[in-house]
């Protein structure tokens, strides 16, 4: 069934009330009515704007879901928002728990599911001691849940062998923020989109990755059209067409480009000499070298004279000119970035550049003013980020390597002092590699797919095969739960009980309105039977959402994170709360670090920087430093990866939507011009090569991208883009380099 994208919408019953008011984001209303029984507040499942819904019931099932107008999102949602209605009825939804018998996945009871998971646990164990068990977790997990299982596993089994696939899109973004404020998430609020004069987008497509927030940028351009658009992107996405300017980068150079920006602001005086003085030092390296001073930095920036990288960024000096022009003159400069910016092996030194430029010029702390990344899951931030669910961190900012932050963690979950692990676990990619060495034995993995979303996937595959492997999931079957010893079925958002978190900081009740399908449990319920069988039931006090919520919001108290005010009563009364919100009473924050604002901020004046010991953000000298992956004869291209409208991440949900499969997820752009070098026409297949492997796709020549660079999709489950994407790692956050891998790219003749 091949439908064009207005039967599409015509199916699920929706028109465009205002006409298509963006990329891909609709005003709803109902052509027919549908009988609903019952309403109630929610938020949407799918990526990290957190729009919030409404959610109509009928007989026991979701009928329909709308934009809430109360909402930050004021009622608005995209394609992928209405689909919540549809994804709990999929005909793939895991139903009963299974193990593995004679190499095949059989029905059994939970006991004995639960029952052999804690086994193959405790045989590893016993085999290599606590690092020989990992959990691998999810930004779509609830906060409860995930900062269960971190409890559980650093604080019960022992090992720091604790992260997720947030690693793989948003960690050079939380090292960013926390080395240069001391704290991470972003310091701003959607309100600001209101405010500002200028948006700075830089590997970010918002307008089909995160169609509602744009959509709220271009009502202030409708309403403002003197406010002006720069994207940085290497290929003409629907964002970009927005743009008063488009840098269209080479792929990997933004640290040069960011700090040639910085150079032309200092060379003409459109910093904020006084904001400096007072807020601002100067580091090379880490929080802790030695302060520098801004003649330092200056003679630094000397190597990204604009006629010195131009040619390596791949655009003229007058682009890059008028792009620190318009951001030195803006009265209030916003910037957005996601995974164009954080995928890359330079993505930490990126990610504090980005933050320079607004300290530099003092576009943060005021109206319309401040970095802002988005997240690209619903709970990315406060599940796992917040929660300290990844192999470095703890809860609420703290830091496995620090002894003063491990015994407060070890006083507030009850344990003996030495108990948590001193030494940082394994992030994502080692993670999986050491699985494929076998020295980790035994992994719990959660509502993700890491045999489809990691790079280099095939290498990785291995190490799924090799350990023993617990699933859990609302899909049966995935790439990842054919490697399972143990599949757990899952229930799904309205499903169960939870909170979600969103790229501003405002946390969200999800309530449990339906019942799961089959014998499906929620994670939580799961994570707290299988600690019981493991011999932690007594750590795992808090066994109930609202319980294990409170819990955490007393971990959060004192700290930069702190939202204790955030109840469950408020939670289900209000569209969110943006932290920090100390006590019942406050209304939550908007911009942090602004005294009469946030409320953690004590010192009088323009900011305070409170979560770094001398009040002061830092500036770093960040080198854009030589590509990991050179371009070869053998490898003479570029291939960079994305997502697009209708799909998300490995499409293991929007996949099994029957009306969405038509649209096309496999292809590749390739510009006319290498297009036609190579013979190729639209619909011939090619096949893409690195040195780590291939995938076969069709044909786009489109002008979309620039000469030598072509872009996949990552939805893709036919075809496997991970095979050839490159899995070096962000010496600083261990993010791996999705966005930058040289590849050949042939023309493959029919029949071969």
């Amino acid at each position: 069934m091949n439908l064009t994208r207005r039967e599409l919408l015509h199916y699920f019953g929706a028109t465009a009330a205002t006409g298509l008011i963006g990329p891909g984001c609709i005003g709803w209303t109902r052509e027919e009515a549908i009988p609903v029984d019952s309403w109630h507040k929610s938020v949407c499942r799918f990526c990290g704007s957190g729009c919030e819904t409404r959610v109509g019931l009928r007989d026991g099932k979701v009928v329909k879901v709308e934009g809430l107008q109360e909402g930050w999102n004021r009622g608005r949602l995209c394609i992928k928002g209405l689909l919540n209605r549809e994804i709990l009825y999929v005909s793939d939804r895991a139903q009963y728990p299974m193990v593995r018998k004679n190499g095949q996945l059989v029905r059994v009871s939970w006991d004995e599911a639960l029952d052999a998971a804690a086994a193959g646990f405790r045989e590893a164990i016993a085999q290599g001691g606590p690092d020989a068990v990992a959990f691998y977790g999810s930004g779509q997990l609830f906060t409860q849940e995930s900062y269960t299982a971190n409890k559980l596993f650093k604080g019960g089994i022992g090992t720091n062998n604790v992260d997720g696939n947030p690693r793989l899109c948003m960690a050079s973004a939380a090292f960013g923020y926390k080395s240069v404020f001391g704290a991470d998430e972003p310091s701003g609020c959607y309100d600001d989109i209101e405010h500002a004069t200028l948006f700075f987008v830089i590997g970010a497509n918002m307008a089909e990755c995160h169609p509602v927030v744009w959509e709220r940028v271009r009502d202030r351009l409708r309403t403002a059209p003197q406010t002006r658009v720069i994207v940085v992107d290497p290929r003409r996405t629907p964002t970009a067409r927005d743009a008063t300017l488009h840098l269209q980068i080479r792929p990997g150079t933004d640290v040069a480009l960011l700090n040639a920006m910085t150079y032309e602001l200092l060379r003409t005086g459109l910093v904020d000499s006084t904001f400096i003085n007072n807020f601002v030092t100067f580091r090379k390296g880490t929080a802790d070298s030695p302060p520098l001073t801004l003649e330092n930095f200056q003679k630094f920036l000397e190597d990204y004279a604009l006629e010195k990288v131009a040619n390596l960024c791949g655009l003229s000096t007058a682009e890059i000119r008028e792009a620190a022009r318009l951001f030195g003159i803006s009265q209030a400069a916003m910037s957005f970035w996601t995974m164009g910016l954080n995928q890359q092996t330079h993505g930490v030194a990126a990610n504090r550049m980005m933050m320079a430029l607004h300290l530099l010029t003092g576009q943060i702390g005021r109206p319309g003013t401040g970095p802002f990344s988005l997240t690209g899951q619903t709970n990315a931030g406060g599940g796992v980020r917040d929660t300290g669910s990844l192999a470095h961190a703890l809860p609420a900012g703290r830091v496995v390597t620090k002894e003063k932050d491990r015994h407060e963690m070890e006083k507030l979950w009850g344990l003996p002092e030495g108990r948590i692990s001193p030494n940082p676990g394994l992030s994502a990619v080692p993670l999986f590699e050491a699985m494929r060495e076998g020295k980790v034995r035994a992994a719990l993995v959660m509502a993700t797919n890491p045999a489809r979303s990691l790079p280099n996937a095939d290498r990785y595959r291995v190490g799924m095969e090799k350990a023993f492997l617990v699933v859990s999931d609302s899909i049966f079957p995935t790439d990842t739960a054919q490697y399972a010893d143990v599949f757990f079925p899952a229930a799904m958002w309205s499903e169960k009980e939870g909170v979600l978190s969103q790229s501003e900081r405002r946390y969200h009740l999800v309530e449990k309105l339906v019942e799961p399908p089959g014998e499906a449990r929620s994670d939580l319920d799961i994570l707290v039977a299988l600690g019981e069988r493991l011999g932690h039931g007594a750590l795992l006090k808090a066994r109930t959402p609202e319980a294990v919520w409170d819990e955490w919001r007393m971990i959060s108290a004192g700290t930069p994170y702190d939202f204790r005010g955030m109840t469950y009563a408020r939670l289900k009364a209000l569209p969110g709360l943006t932290w920090p919100c100390p006590t019942e009473q406050h209304p939550g924050t908007c911009r942090r670090y602004v005294p009469g604002e946030d409320p953690l901020a004590k010192k009088e004046g323009r900011i305070d920087f409170y979560a770094r010991p001398d009040g002061r953000a830092i500036v770093y000298l960040s080198e854009q430093g030589p590509f990991r992956e050179e371009l070869t004869s053998d490898y003479p291209m570029t291939l960079t990866t994305g997502r697009r409208l209708e799909h998300w991440h490995t499409a293991t949900l929007t996949g099994r939507i029957a009306q969405l499969q038509s649209i096309d997820i496999d292809y590749l752009e390739i510009h006319p011009g290498d297009a036609a070098v190579m013979g190729v026409k639209e619909g011939d297949m090619v096949q893409v090569t690195s040195t780590r492997g291939s995938v076969r796709l069709k044909a786009l020549p489109s002008m979309r991208v620039r000469p030598g660079v072509v872009f996949a999709l990552m939805h893709s489950t036919e075809h496997l883009v991970n095979a050839a994407t490159s899995d070096y790692l962000d010496p600083t956050s261990a993010q791996p380099e999705y966005k930058l891998a040289a590849v050949r790219v042939e023309h493959v003749k029919e029949g071969t």
